[in-house]
C-alpha cells in the first residue's frame, strides 16, 4: 500500500457529488445526501494518488529519451562517415555463426524498443484516461490506447498525434528488424572475406527520432490534462473520479453486472455463472476478430509464396532457393535449405529506402497493432481478476503495482513474452538482407522464406486461440462480473478500504443488500433479491 504521503486530503466539497446526480422520486432526499457523503469520505481516506508509479513511468522514458539519443548519435555518425547507405562495424566474425548472432542482436534490440514503447505507452495511457474522464466519456479502466482518442484534432491526446504514434510504433519495430546486417569486405584478389556485424546508420537513426517523437506526444499529453491517479487499479481510478464528483454511484444495482449497464432494471437475484468478457467489452469483439485476420493474411502470405515459387521463372529481380518445400527442409530457422523466394529492391538509393519502409510497413504494421490491441483483452481480465480477489480469503488490495501484475498474472507475462518473440519470429521469415561490402550498403534483396512464415502462422494461431478462450471464458460464482466498468465498480463498493471483501451485508423485506467491507462477508443468498441498502420496493417482485 502507498504511503501516507501518498494519500489525499479529505474532501471538505464531498456534498458536491449530489450536483451531478439526477435524484430518483423514489428516494428519501436526506438519505441520498448520507450515502455520497459517505462514500466520498471513505475514498478520501486511502485514495492513492500513484506517485510511486509515475516515478517508475517517468524513469522508462527518461531511458527511452537517452536510448533514442544514443540511436540517433550513431545512425548520425554513420551517416557523416559513410554517406547515406553506411554502416559502422562493431562485430567481426571468426568461427561464428552469423546468422544466429545477427538474430540475437535483433532479438535484444526488439527487447529494448518493447521496454521503452510500453514505458512510452503507459505514460500516454494514463493521459489518455484523465482526457476521457474530463470529458465524461471514459466508461472502462483500460481502453484502446492509439485508438481512442479526446476531442479535438489538435489535442494531444486527439486522433491526430493518436494516428501519429501508432505510425511511430510501428516504424520502431520495422526500424529495429533492419538496422543489424551483415558487412563483407572483399580482398583485392577476392580470395578471402573479412565478414563483420554491422548497424546500418539510417534505420538507426529513425529508431532514435521514432522513440524521441513518442516520448514528445506522450509528454505533451501528460501536461495537457491532470491525472487523477497514476495508479493501474481500476478500484483507484473509482475511487478517484467518485471522490471528485466525476462518477456518482447508481442506487439499486449492487447486483448488476456489467452486462446490465444498458437496462434499467434495478433490483436482481445472483446468478451462478457471469458474462464473458466477450459480451461484456464490444472492444474485445473487435480484437479478437482482427486477431484472426492478421492469422488469415498471414496463411494467406504463405500461399501466395508457394504459389510464386512454384509458378514463376527466375528473372532479374527474382530469385528461387532451390529446396522446395518438405519435411526435411523445414525448420524453425532459416538455412541454406529453406525454401525461399527473393526479389531485389529497384531504383535510386532514395526509392530503395521509401520502397523498404513501405514493404515492412505492410507486413509488420498488423502485427504490430495487432499485439497492442491485445493489451485491452490482457488488462480487462486482469482488471477482472482483482475484482474477484475480494471473495476469497486475502480479500481485495485496491492498491496494484503494474510491474508486479506481470508477473502476478500469467496473462500479462505471456503477453509481455509473445510481444518480442513474434516480431523476432517476423523476422525469420521476412529476411532484409542488409548486404554491405566495404561499410558500404550495395544492395538490398528481399527473401520470404516459406517455412519460416507458416511458423509465424502457426505461433499466431496458437496465440489467437489463446486470447479467444480468455475473452470467451465465463466467470463461476455469484459475484456480478465488472471487467473493470468504473460506474460498474462504483455501484459495488459501498465502503472503500485499502483491502477490501465483497459479499451479503444486510437482510431486508423485500431487497437485501450486497456490498464492500473491510471484514470478511458471507456468501450471497442465491434465492434472494439484492437492490442496496435502505432500498424501497420500485417494480413488481415478477
Amino acid at each position: 500500500m502507498a504511503d501516507s504521503s501518498e494519500l489525499t486530503e479529505e474532501n471538505s466539497h464531498a456534498s458536491s457529488l449530489l450536483t451531478s446526480n439526477t435524484l430518483s422520486g423514489h428516494q428519501d432526499f436526506d438519505s441520498i445526501i448520507f450515502d455520497a457523503k459517505s462514500i466520498a469520505d471513505t475514498t478520501a481516506d486511502f485514495y492513492y494518488h500513484g506517485l510511486t508509479t509515475r516515478r517508475y513511468a517517468l524513469v522508462g522514458v527518461a531511458c527511452s529519451i537517452i536510448f533514442g539519443c544514443l540511436f540517433i548519435i550513431a545512425g548520425v555518425i554513420t551517416f557523416a562517415n559513410h554517406g547515406a547507405l553506411g554502416v559502422t562495424r562493431v562485430f567481426n566474425l571468426v568461427n561464428v555463426d552469423k546468422g544466429a548472432l545477427q538474430g540475437i542482436l535483433t532479438l535484444i534490440l526488439d527487447l529494448i524498443v518493447m521496454l521503452c514503447t510500453e514505458s512510452i505507452g503507459f505514460v500516454h495511457g494514463v493521459s489518455l484516461r484523465a482526457a476521457l474522464a474530463s470529458e465524461s466519456r471514459l466508461r472502462f479502466n483500460t481502453n484502446l490506447r492509439l485508438l481512442t482518442a479526446a476531442r479535438g484534432w489538435y489535442n494531444p491526446n486527439g486522433a491526430l498525434l493518436n494516428g501519429i504514434a501508432a505510425i511511430l510504433l510501428i516504424t520502431s519495430y520495422s526500424s529495429a528488424s533492419v538496422v543489424v546486417c551483415l558487412d563483407q569486405n572483399n580482398s583485392e584478389t577476392f580470395q578471402t572475406v573479412d565478414e563483420g556485424i554491422a548497424i546500418a546508420g539510417i534505420p538507426l537513426l529513425i529508431l532514435g527520432v521514432a522513440l524521441l517523437l513518442q516520448v514528445i506526444i506522450a509528454l505533451s499529453g501528460m501536461w495537457a490534462v491532470k491525472a487523477l491517479t497514476w495508479s493501474s487499479s481500476p478500484f483507484d481510478l473509482t475511487a478517484a473520479l467518485v471522490h471528485y464528483a466525476q462518477l456518482t454511484p447508481t442506487t439499486f444495482r449492487c447486483m448488476r453486472r456489467v452486462s446490465d449497464i444498458d437496462t434499467y432494471e434495478g433490483p436482481a437475484k445472483p446468478q451462478e455463472t457471469q458474462p464473458s468478457a466477450w459480451h461484456a467489452h464490444s472492444s474485445i469483439r473487435k480484437v479478437v476478430i482482427f486477431l484472426w485476420v492478421i492469422v488469415a493474411a498471414c496463411a494467406g502470405w504463405a500461399v501466395l509464396v508457394m504459389y510464386v515459387w512454384d509458378r514463376f521463372p527466375p528473372s532479374s529481380l527474382f530469385a528461387f532457393s532451390t529446396y522446395p518445400l518438405t519435411p526435411q527442409t523445414w525448420s524453425f530457422f532459416r538455412s541454406a535449405r529453406s525454401n525461399a523466394i527473393v526479389y531485389l529492391m529497384p531504383g535510386s538509393d532514395l526509392q530503395v529506402g521509401i520502397l523498404l519502409y513501405i514493404n515492412i510497413v505492410l507486413l509488420q504494421g498488423p502485427l504490430t497493432l495487432g499485439l497492442h490491441c491485445s493489451e485491452l483483452i490482457v488488462n480487462v481480465i486482469r482488471d477482472e481478476r482483482q475484482w474477484r480477489c475480494a471473495t476469497r480469503s486475502k480479500g481485495l488490495r485496491v492498491a496494484m503495482n503494474p510491474l508486479e501484475s506481470i508477473f502476478n498474472h500469467p496473462i500479462c507475462l505471456i503477453l509481455f513474452i509473445a510481444k518480442p518473440f513474434l516480431h523476432w519470429m517476423f523476422g525469420l521469415s521476412f529476411g532484409i538482407y542488409i548486404s554491405a561490402a566495404h561499410e558500404t550498403l550495395d544492395f538490398i534483396p528481399i527473401a520470404m522464406y516459406t517455412a519460416q512464415i507458416w511458423n509465424l502462422c502457426i505461433a499466431l494461431f496458437i496465440f489467437a486461440c489463446f486470447f479467444t478462450f480468455v475473452a470467451l471464458r465465463r466467470p463461476s460464482g455469484p459475484q456480478p462480473a465488472a471487467y473493470g466498468h468504473l460506474q460498474t465498480l462504483a455501484d459495488f463498493v459501498d465502503e472503500w478500504s485499502p483491502v477490501m471483501w465483497w459479499g451479503h451485508k444486510e437482510d431486508g423485506i423485500p431487497y437485501c443488500h450486497a456490498g464492500t467491507s473491510d471484514h470478511p462477508l458471507p456468501d450471497v443468498k442465491m434465492n434472494c433479491i439484492y437492490a442496496g441498502s435502505g432500498a424501497e420496493p420500485l417494480v413488481p417482485l415478477s
